[in-house]
């Protein structure tokens, strides 16, 4: 049977989804899917149980437009492993229900399900106990899991105790009040059998015993170096560092990848090793890891590649403690290394504020959160979508700076952080400020929205069709001699302007200003377009000219858009010519 590849976005992504329908009512719900999704197909065989079976083996997802109990009683003999097994579900002869019968978690058929109605205007049905009460399943969480999986996930469905037992602070999801985070051990004391009884949660690379009422995370903690001879086979290298790890009482399902010099990239017998665990192979210049300071340098290897290292150095690069110093097999060196947990940093832009108009990415990145920060009125946005025990850290207008720290400091310190704003957190918001703080010590994840530029300029018409710039008028942060002579300069260059902060109570006159300026540069009729609150429910769109134009119906939620002297106004809408040369 073929091995199928877990799956984070089953409709997007690159994996392969086969479709199965018996009638001409399925088959039309299947091409919908096959038109929305370019990796689906519809597989036809001589019969549809035929045809179940080839989706089955050579797809990595299922969808059938067929009876549960059809699909249940063709595929019960092909039933292998969860982990292993393509998602399967199931469509009703109406499309009125997409329900996730196999692979819920592992396989993914939960998410495949909500995409499938989200297709078909139908609506998804997920059984798995920690979906429906908007848990996340310790087999969700992106690690590989061990132990007794199904009985700690009821304890922690049903409230009682459970005990999160790690040797650091791992980026982690939130996780519900009755999970209990113990102090971080440092070296697992707590990892040995459990004398105190109950249910618990190890976060840990070694090898552990393992009751019915434990379950162990494998976190990403170990690189392991290895260096060869050319031609080495991938059978003596997997062999001798599954040995190292097992001496060192190591799980290779920690390993995070493989590491080597530059020149051992296209060293098959590597290769195929990382390929058989299940990770990358990264590799370093030599220069680089002869910078690397190991217990065991060696000249020979020096004079062979340019190093005094590879497999220490290349594990140690970045960073680490080594745990499994270099040991050599007839044609292959291994070392390990632990590395120290990297916080995660999320920088979410929610968009302009319609819940409709925010990413899939975004959700998904609230929702891996343990730790949500951001201005009061925008987490205000976003509560439903947090998982319980979440940590939330909201603050009022004007801690900018404050909140970036915060988000730091708690990616830092290991956690998995969502930092948010309104619109792009890229544009005039939380990202360049958190920037500035973050260090190498945590990875960043930048998650784009929909700027108010963007929603304001859907609403005016096309008016950023051609050439165009963003202009922020707020002095609080730049000189207003600067502003100005950046305005200027927009207003000479004939670009369309977005004016972002365009006029507040403390700042009445600017904008009448601005709009001066630009008045020298273009015609009186230019349009001039304001949008207050776009995509929320006040929302206000005021068209004019720039010889009309009143700059009092403008306040601090408002954004404020100049067409360039080729912009036109076509039907009440704002419109700026991609060719710059007007037709009509």
């Amino acid at each position: 049977m073929a091995a199928h590849r877990h799956r984070d976005t089953p409709g997007t992504g690159p994996h392969r989804i086969g479709l199965v329908a018996a009638t001409a009512a399925g088959r039309r719900h299947a091409r919908t899917l096959a038109a929305a999704w370019p990796h689906a197909r519809l597989v036809e065989a001589d019969g549809v149980a035929d045809a179940l079976r080839t989706a089955w083996t050579e797809y990595d997802a299922v969808v059938a437009f067929l009876a549960t109990g059809a699909v249940v009683r063709v595929l019960a003999p092909l039933l292998g492993d969860k982990r292993t097994d393509p998602a399967v579900v199931v469509v009703d002869e109406t499309a009125r229900h997409a329900v996730a019968l196999l692979g819920g978690h592992a396989g993914g058929a939960n998410a495949l399900a909500v995409e499938v109605a989200a297709v078909l205007d139908a609506r998804p049905v997920v059984t798995t106990a920690t979906d429906a009460v908007d848990l996340p399943g310790l087999d969700t969480l992106g690690w590989p899991v061990e132990g007794a999986v199904a009985a700690v996930s009821r304890a922690i469905l049903d409230g009682e105790p459970v005990r999160l037992v790690t040797d650091a602070v791992w980026p982690l999801p939130a996780l519900p009040p009755n999970v209990h985070r113990e102090p971080p051990t440092g070296e697992h004391r707590a990892v040995g059998p459990d004398l105190e009884g109950g249910y618990r949660v190890l976060v840990t690379d070694r090898v552990v015993p393992v009751d019915d009422r434990t379950v162990v995370l494998r976190p990403p903690s170990l690189v392991a170096g290895v260096g060869s001879s050319r031609g080495v086979p991938a059978a003596e290298v997997e062999a001798l560092l599954r040995r190292a790890l097992a001496d060192a009482g190591l799980s290779p399902a920690s390993l995070s990848c493989l590491a080597s010099v530059d020149v051992k990239a296209d060293e098959e017998g590597i290769r195929a090793t990382a390929d058989a665990l299940g990770v990358p192979l990264r590799t370093w210049p030599a220069a680089e890891l002869a910078t690397v300071d190991v217990p065991h340098p060696s000249e020979v290897v020096r004079a062979a590649v340019g190093t005094p290292s590879v497999a220490e150095a290349a594990a140690l690069r970045g960073g680490g403690t080594l745990l499994v110093p270099k040991t050599a097999s007839a044609m292959a060196t291994v070392a390990v290394a632990r590395h120290a947990p990297r916080g995660r940093l999320a920088i979410v832009g929610l968009g302009p504020g319609a819940a409709d108009l925010r990413t899939p990415r975004a959700v998904a990145e609230l929702r891996r959160a343990a730790v949500v920060v951001g201005l009061d009125q925008y987490v205000d946005q976003v509560r439903d979508l947090l998982r319980p025990g979440t940590r939330v850290l909201a603050s009022g207008l004007g801690a900018e700076e404050e909140r970036a720290r915060s988000a730091v400091v708690e990616a830092t310190a290991g956690q998995a952080v969502a930092l948010v704003g309104s619109g792009d957190a890229g544009v005039y918001a939380m990202a360049s400020p958190a920037l500035e703080y973050a260090d190498e010590r945590i990875d960043v994840v930048g998650v784009p929205g929909v700027t108010a530029a963007l929603a304001a300029a859907a609403l005016l018409g096309a008016p950023i069709g051609h050439d165009h710039v963003y202009l922020s008028l707020s002095d609080l942060h730049t000189p207003w001699a600067v502003i100005e002579r950046r305005v200027a300069a927009a207003a000479e260059a004939d670009l369309v302007a977005l004016l972002y902060n365009p006029r507040s109570r403390a700042r009445d006159w600017q904008l009448g200003a601005v709009l001066a300026t630009f008045a020298a540069h273009r015609p009186p009729q230019t349009p001039v377009g304001v949008v207050r609150n776009a995509s929320r429910p006040d929302e206000r769109v005021h068209l004019a000219t720039l010889a009309t134009f009143d700059p009092s119906v403008v306040d601090m939620y408002g954004l404020v858009v100049v067409g360039s002297s080729q912009t036109r106004l076509v039907g009440g809408r704002m419109v700026t010519p991609r060719g710059y040369r007007w037709r009509g």
